[in-house]
């Protein structure tokens, strides 16, 4: 199955019309996002709640980590540097905390509000291989982007 990225960035966007809560856009991104591909085995949010600490947010799937602190993980890698991490290989990534032993790769994404703030980071997991692209990064990015724009 391929992610039909146009409509799935128009789904979320007439969902999400109007809406500044956070917690609500994650929960409706994730909810979208997971039912989109049939790659995506986890699919959440994991919210900035103090400083240098992720707290997990609304997510699809079986259960996450609770707390990851940037210094651990890909999150937390994508929390402290800013950064897409793009992972095709969970085991070959130092630091990697297994919240799932299914997980064999990664796309987790770094989460802005138009003013800069950093509101956490998203998180793709797929029990495959490779299974993300760098387009999937980047139209996942404008989606978000444009979602979280107004969000508070």
């Amino acid at each position: 199955m391929t992610i039909d990225y146009i409509t799935l960035s128009k789904t979320i966007a007439a969902l999400a019309e109007g809406e500044t809560d956070a917690v609500a856009l994650m929960a409706t991104v994730a909810c979208e996002v997971h039912h989109a591909d049939d790659r995506f085995d986890w699919t959440g949010f994991y919210r900035v709640v103090a400083p240098e600490l992720l707290k997990i947010g609304p997510y699809q799937g079986g259960h996450g980590c609770l707390v990851i602190p940037f210094t651990r993980g890909v999150c937390g890698a994508a929390a402290r540097n800013g950064k897409v991490q793009l992972i095709p290989d969970v085991d070959a990534f130092p630091g990697h905390i297994a919240c799932a032993s299914s997980t064999r790769s990664e796309l987790v994404l770094p989460v802005w509000n138009g003013a800069g703030n950093l509101l956490g980071v998203f998180d793709i997991d797929s029990d495959q291989l490779n299974a993300f692209t760098q387009e999937d990064a980047d139209q996942m990015a404008e989606i978000l982007a444009a979602t979280f724009k107004d969000a508070a």
